[in-house]
């Protein structure tokens, strides 16, 4: 295609009489959306919202995930510092954009069920289990909207591709019907479909950044969760193992008693 296109531009006679330059920089750019077609102009509008849409996303993931990390942080200090998880429990709503407060909520529940929050757990696997389902689910709602820019990132520069494809064939189309094999003829209806092709890229390019920052950062808060969610399993095995159960308590006192 490329050498077609060179082909052609090598064969047309340039006029001799010769024109001006039609503007520069900005007001050059303006030229070329004017100049380009219906089609172009079509495909300009879809990646301009496909752009606005795409950075509204990275514009609001980056500060979730800003907030998530900040209260992440301070949720692990809270935890480290407490002796109890009833304490933690009555105050880990306020940690609440935290996805490690999820894993908490799920382990202490399921700790809860099995033998009301006291003594060793009955079924550890059971809390192991509610420690990946509440990571899962907390990655999960964190991962929405990112495959819409993962689309983005992938069809912007064919979307701009097609546009650049249409504005050369209308005007290899315009100049066949009007007759004057002159570059000066073609080159306004070139120009203004070639910047589709360079407004697809710069959709693209930006969405590509974004998503792979972003995959990044879910990955680190995916290993912050399943780390924390293992810390938690130790202290409550470490504080099992300290304090024995209640009917321990009261066959000891009996013991005392009889003695």
């Amino acid at each position: 295609m490329l050498c077609t296109f060179a082909l052609a531009l090598y064969l047309l006679q340039e006029d001799p009489t010769g024109a001006p330059p039609i503007a520069a920089n900005g007001s050059a750019l303006m030229e070329m959306v004017h100049n380009s077609g219906p089609v172009a102009f079509a495909v300009l509008v879809i990646l301009l919202l496909a752009s606005v849409f795409s950075w509204t996303i990275m514009l609001s993931k980056w500060s979730s995930f800003s907030k998530a990390q900040t209260q992440s942080q301070r949720f692990v200090r809270a935890f480290r510092k407490s002796t109890r998880l009833s304490e933690i429990a009555t105050v880990a709503d306020q940690f609440k954009p935290s996805p490690l407060v999820a894993v908490f909520t799920e382990i202490h529940d399921e700790y809860q069920r099995q033998n009301g929050g006291r003594g060793l757990p009955r079924n550890p696997l059971a809390l192991e289990r509610a420690a990946q389902t509440a990571s899962n689910e907390a990655l999960t709602a964190m991962e929405s909207r990112m495959t819409w820019l993962a689309t983005i990132a992938a069809i912007a520069p064919f979307i701009g591709l097609f546009g650049t494809v249409m504005g050369i064939i209308d005007a290899f189309h315009g100049l066949g019907t009007a007759g004057a094999a002159t570059l000066r003829a073609v080159a306004p209806g070139i120009s203004g479909a070639l910047i589709t092709t360079a407004a697809g890229l710069v959709v693209a390019i930006p969405a590509v950044v974004g998503y792979n920052q972003l995959t990044a950062r879910l990955r680190e808060f995916g290993a912050r969760m399943d780390d924390f969610g293992r810390e938690l399993l130790n202290a409550i095995e470490n504080a099992a193992m300290l304090t024995p159960p209640p009917q321990q308590q009261q066959s000891e006192e009996l013991r005392r008693r009889t003695f």
